[in-house]
């Protein structure tokens, strides 16, 4: 089950109490004291983890609380510190914290890791608390309680390419021919309800993340359809791939959908528009296709390529693209 996004409270361990003890041995009179501290209290820390491609592990429980430390000893002996918890999310989480709407980190990369409860620090034993005028301490400190947290995380999904265009304009069966998932296709709309990813190898030494996001609708930036179920994945990709159906099962005009989904997504974060985009008009063996790519190369000023995912013709043009896409520097002007 794909899970982007979820609730969950989190509560770091207490630290220990310290002792208050003396020592108790034979010809060692008025030994004074020997309370030890208490234990270091789990935290529960957050690691984006590669492999780990959803939030479903974590949705089934509300709450994840890690351990106390133990309370100190006698003999100056401290009290086991707690395990830290760890819980792995995907690479892309956005950990957000509930009650301010402040977001602590972004992680972003394998190995990214946020401590999002810190634990309590362990009390003082007595021993602590002796001096010249006070040999004989019965003072002790409790130990610190551990943070409590109500986090929102979210998972937008990291690709290099991201497929976007009106419900069943074809990107799930594009995806299927560049890559070896395997998406749910049908003749229906809204196919696709979570993200798709699909890892697409140019040659022996160049790959790269292509993922199909569920379609759009218009006013989707203000929720409407999946809304911003889809577009907060639109931000993680590199490089989107517009792909423009031919002959809309609605009978509505392929060039009218185009503008509809490009002005979602600069409603949705105006960026959004600057990023690299190319072109596409699928299902080419229509009659239709031919003239939707000329009226959208006319409009936009642009090279629109024709692909189809059941013939395979165009599939190759379209990976040169996309790779030297990808090339390009980053400070450079988009080819048009």
């Amino acid at each position: 089950m794909f899970v982007d996004r979820v609730r969950i409270e989190v509560a770091a361990g207490d630290g220990g109490r310290g002792s208050g003890s003396f020592r108790r041995e034979k010809y060692v009179p008025r030994g004074g004291p020997d309370g030890g501290d208490g234990g270091q209290g789990g935290s529960v820390i957050l690691r984006a983890l590669s492999g780990v491609d959803s939030l479903a592990a974590l949705a089934h429980r509300m709450q994840w609380r890690a351990a106390s430390g133990q309370p100190g000893g006698p003999q100056n002996c401290k009290g086991r510190s707690a395990e830290d918890l760890l819980l792995a999310v995907p690479p892309g989480t956005m950990v957000i914290d509930e009650a301010s709407g402040l977001v602590l980190r972004d992680l972003a990369s394998p190995g990214d890791e946020l401590v999002a409860a810190q634990g309590g620090a362990g009390g003082f034993g007595n021993v602590h608390f002796k001096s010249s005028t006070n040999r004989a301490p019965r003072d002790t400190t409790p130990g610190e309680k551990g943070e409590i947290r109500r986090l929102l995380l979210e998972l937008k999904v990291i690709a290099d390419v991201g497929l976007v265009g009106k419900p069943n304009a074809g990107k799930s069966t594009l995806l299927s021919r560049l890559s070896r998932a395997r998406p749910e296709i049908a003749d229906y709309a809204f196919t696709t309800k979570t993200p798709m990813l699909g890892m697409v190898a140019v040659s022996r030494d160049r790959s790269f993340v292509l993922a199909d996001l569920p379609g759009l609708i218009e006013g989707a930036h203000a929720g409407h359809g999946l809304g911003h179920e889809f577009l907060r994945h639109v931000e993680r990709a590199g490089i989107i791939v517009h792909v423009v159906e031919p002959q809309p099962m609605d009978g509505s005009d392929p060039l009218t959908n185009y503008s509809a989904i490009r002005e979602e997504l600069v409603l949705h974060d105006p960026k959004l528009g600057e990023r690299p985009e190319i072109l596409v008009v699928s299902k080419c063996e229509l009659p239709a296709a031919s003239e939707a790519r000329e009226a959208l190369e006319a409009a936009t000023g642009r090279p629109v390529i024709a692909v189809s995912a059941v013939t395979g013709e165009g599939l190759d043009r379209l990976l040169v693209a996309i790779v030297r896409e990808m090339d390009r520097p980053a400070d450079a002007t988009p080819a048009t």
